[in-house]
């Protein structure tokens, strides 16, 4: 059995097939053509940022890509040529490798499993793109593609992105870089200036659904009416119906929308017992679902306001709020802070932006 199986890979959603092991693709037909399409011509970019929403498909299309650039590796090749989309069969053996991580040339970038503490280290650390580097220029090519996913790149710090750098600068022959991004502008600059640009918008209710159903038990197993709140709160991400699918998340959610909708008056006993229930190792998926639900609150009211055609001022309190608590929960997760803290000064920083003060 390989270490990937017996450690807690950071980029794999608690019991869910990885996207490595997910054959199934849904919605994005277009970004899915324009990758076949610039292979067919013999014009694939060297370095792709799949970006776009947490949850959308992005690692699921960037595996989907490598999967078929093992399986098909020369592009004027009749299959290629005659592809309709980049799907491989479940029983090719690119497939069963991939899935398997039993791959020489090909290099998996992500948070690594910290032994010491039992929790994933909070960023891609410098050595782990250092042991990247070694090992894809010793890979031995095999005649085919050697390809790099970093999932995700949002997880470089400055000293690991620039080393990333300088293997996308000095790649070895037939290599490919495929960085995953949640948030592509915050992408070194000059990674971002060799790299094409993919972005992957939200996926419809159905297509969320029928991912949802794909991914199968438990979660395929819920209630349709869970799996339709499920779809319709989700913002098009898989990741996110899964989560409020799972453990009451669909009541949850309820819950936070209800303390939401009392702003800017905060209701501080609902919001202490929020603190409570979020604090702790094991309440990770609430904790994003209530980061997520921030983020909806913040997009949504900005987008009344723009609409009313509200002063500047209230939508730049909004913005700051956005900045704010955005660089906490950066700092609640770098630096291991309480999260407590962080809850309690989301809804004080959203009264805030609605003008009033709280005390």
């Amino acid at each position: 059995m390989s270490r990937e199986a017996l450690t807690p890979e950071s980029d794999r959603y608690e019991d869910a097939p990885h996207p490595r092991e997910t054959l199934a693709f849904f919605g994005h037909a277009a970004a899915e053509r324009e990758l076949l399409d610039a292979y067919r011509r013999n014009k694939m970019a060297q370095a792709w940022i799949i970006g776009g929403p947490e949850g959308v498909g992005k690692a699921t299309l960037a595996w989907r890509l490598a999967r078929f650039l093992l399986a098909h590796p020369e592009p004027s090749a009749a299959e290629v040529q005659g592809a309709e989309n980049l799907a491989v069969a479940e029983d090719h053996a690119a497939a069963r490798r991939i899935a398997a991580l039993a791959l020489a040339d090909i290099f998996l970038l992500r948070r690594e499993w910290n032994e010491k503490t039992k929790k994933h280290f909070t960023e891609i650390r410098i050595e782990d793109v250092r042991k990247v580097i070694q090992s894809f220029h010793q890979a031995s090519g095999m005649g085919g593609w050697r390809i790099a996913v970093v999932d995700c790149a949002d997880d470089l710090n400055r000293a690991s992105a620039n080393a990333l750098l300088k293997l996308i600068e000095e790649p070895p022959e037939r290599a490919i870089f495929l960085l995953v991004a949640h948030q592509p502008g915050r992408i070194l600059p000059t990674i971002r200036s060799r790299c094409r640009k993919l972005m992957l918008g939200a996926l419809s209710p159905e297509d969320t659904i029928a991912a949802v159903k794909h991914v199968g038990a438990p979660w395929a197993e819920a209630p349709e009416a869970d799996l339709l709140v499920a779809s319709a709160r989700a913002d098009g991400s898989v990741r996110e119906a899964l989560r409020l699918i799972g453990d009451d998340g669909v009541a949850f959610d309820a819950t936070l929308r209800r303390l939401f909708e009392r702003l800017p008056q905060v209701d501080w006993l609902g919001a202490h017992m929020l603190a409570d229930k979020l604090t702790g190792r094991d309440n990770e998926a609430a904790y994003e679902t209530f980061m997520r639900a921030t983020q909806r609150h913040l997009d949504a009211r900005v987008r009344a306001l723009a609409g009313a055609r509200a002063a500047p001022a209230r939508l730049a309190g909004y913005a700051r709020a956005w900045e704010e608590i955005r660089d906490a929960a950066r700092e609640t997760k770098v630096f291991n802070f309480d999260k407590r803290a962080l809850v309690l000064g989301v809804f004080e920083r959203l009264a805030k932006a609605e003008g009033t003060q709280v005390g």
